[in-house]
């Protein structure tokens, strides 16, 4: 390793993903993976553990999706740098990413020939996105202009987002409670408040949210 090598966490939940991406990045003189994890849970701990300039995340995880794990590090880790990989072409989850504080959105289809840019361009303090997610995000912001509008904050607490994704991934109130080391009660209680603030009546329309939002795939 040079002294100006970037050390990259990279996260998928897909081993042969993974193996893949690591073979195009350390195949280069100055980027190297040096920690893996397969859920966002697990980028988050291996992060705290150790040294890295560099995390690249899916978007769709299971328990913890790319998305929220994005967020809490660039909370807890605010000189790490964060860059998301995703298959779906999607202004939403762009915009889903940066909100999380990530400097940039991959594509699956093109890591080949983007991920490697994208690395470089990141730990330069650069944004990176692909041609089609700049014009789709310059066109959705002179929309709001259009209309005067401004961009919501988020309704929901991070807990609240981590109680949506499992609801729309069809776990129960129990299996919720075991794995969130919450009562029934409290799963309950965050279903109900969930509802209430974004205007919803149901599971479905919960599901539907959560797709949109990239915490579940389609």
């Amino acid at each position: 390793m040079t002294p100006t090598t970037t050390r990259i966490l990279l996260a998928d939940d897909h081993a042969v993903v993974r193996r893949g991406l690591r073979m195009v990045l350390d195949s280069q003189p100055d980027l190297v993976v040096v920690a893996e994890a397969a859920t966002g849970a697990e980028a988050l701990a291996v992060a705290a553990s150790e040294r890295v300039d560099l995390a690249v995340l899916d978007v769709s995880m299971p328990r913890m999706t790319g998305l929220q794990a994005a967020a809490e590090l660039t909370r807890q880790l605010p000189a790490l740098k964060v860059l998301m990989l995703s298959m779906y072409d999607s202004e939403q989850y762009v915009y889903e990413a940066l909100r999380a504080g990530a400097s940039g959105y991959v594509l699956k289809s093109a890591a080949d020939t983007d991920l490697v840019e994208a690395c470089r361009a990141t730990m330069r303090g650069q944004p990176f996105l692909y041609p089609a997610a700049v014009a789709g995000l310059i066109a959705d912001y002179l929309e709001r202009v259009r209309r005067g509008a401004e961009t919501p904050a988020d309704p929901l607490t991070p807990r609240e987002l981590e109680v949506v994704k499992l609801i729309a991934e069809a776990w129960t109130s129990d299996r919720i409670a075991f794995e969130l080391r919450i009562t029934r009660r409290t799963v309950d209680r965050h279903r109900e408040n969930i509802l209430a603030k974004l205007g919803m009546r149901d599971r479905v329309e919960l599901t539907r949210y959560a797709i949109r939002r990239g915490l579940v795939e389609p």
